[in-house]
């Protein structure tokens, strides 16, 4: 059975974690399955924005715990320090692959998003969240510490403190509270749904300034000095301006009409 569902409509990508009856356990065909969704969509130059969610009762469980037997198995040292993916293994590259996307990727979150579940939600550009959705950096109830991502993207979303409370503790935590800690962008009872809109809305904007400004928040984020980043604002506005999709919605905004790119 496949793992993961693609399907590209109106430049958007809907992308489904399709083993609802494992609560979307990562096993390694869900891992490999993710990995080339992810690559997949990289290069497709049509593609606009990305909404990720999981069937059945939750968006991810975590890692199929099958899958420690193998880690504790003697054979740690060979699944987890090679570097498959450039700088990532393959549990990293299951989750670091989304947010090298050059659209925006959208989650939309219900159920449990815990340990392997919650690093891939964190590599999302948002999150939309339903109410009752519970979060947990899980790794440390199985005496494990994060390490698909996690502390590579958790510094710019906790505060240092809430970051080793969660860490220390593996306790689950609701949507509400994720929100007011900065790991949920927003609630809504429909969070495919949502997501989805707010998609909509992403897709009709400028395509070539939408991946424009998602390079320049990255360099922003990446702790680079000022003036790098001042730099980039330039770089990125040079190649912006006078182009065909700036022209389109200069032309649509002055004849009160929806842009129309290529």
């Amino acid at each position: 059975m496949p793992r993961v569902s693609v399907e590209i409509k109106d430049h958007i990508a809907y992308v489904t974690l399709t083993r609802g009856d494992k609560m979307n356990g990562v096993d390694q065909d869900m891992g490999e399955a993710l990995i080339a969704a992810a690559h997949g969509l990289k290069d497709n130059e049509s593609l606009r924005a990305v909404v990720l969610s999981g069937e059945g009762r939750a968006f991810c469980a975590g890692l199929d715990v099958s899958s420690f037997g193998k880690l504790a198995g003697g054979n740690a040292e060979e699944i987890v320090m090679p570097r498959t993916y450039g700088n990532t293994n393959m549990y990293q590259e299951l989750v670091l692959a989304w947010r090298r996307l050059p659209v925006p990727v959208i989650a939309a979150l219900h159920g449990v998003a815990f340990g392997a579940g919650f690093q891939l939600c964190l590599a999302a550009d948002i999150r939309i969240a339903h109410p009752d959705t519970q979060l947990s950096i899980m790794e440390m109830k199985w005496g494990l510490v994060p390490d698909m991502g996690g502390m590579a993207l958790l510094p710019d979303l906790l505060r240092s403190d809430v970051l080793r409370r969660m860490t220390y503790t593996a306790e689950a935590v609701g949507a509400e509270q994720g929100l007011a800690w900065g790991l949920v962008t927003e609630l809504s009872d429909t969070p495919v749904e949502a997501a989805t809109a707010l998609a909509q809305v992403i897709a009709s904007k400028s395509p070539s300034a939408i991946r424009a400004a998602k390079r320049l928040i990255e360099v922003s984020e990446s702790g680079a000095d000022e003036d790098t980043i001042l730099l980039a604002e330039s770089r990125e506005q040079t190649d912006l301006i006078g182009k065909p999709h700036q022209m389109e919605v200069i032309m649509a905004n002055m004849q009160k009409r929806a842009p129309k790119f290529d």
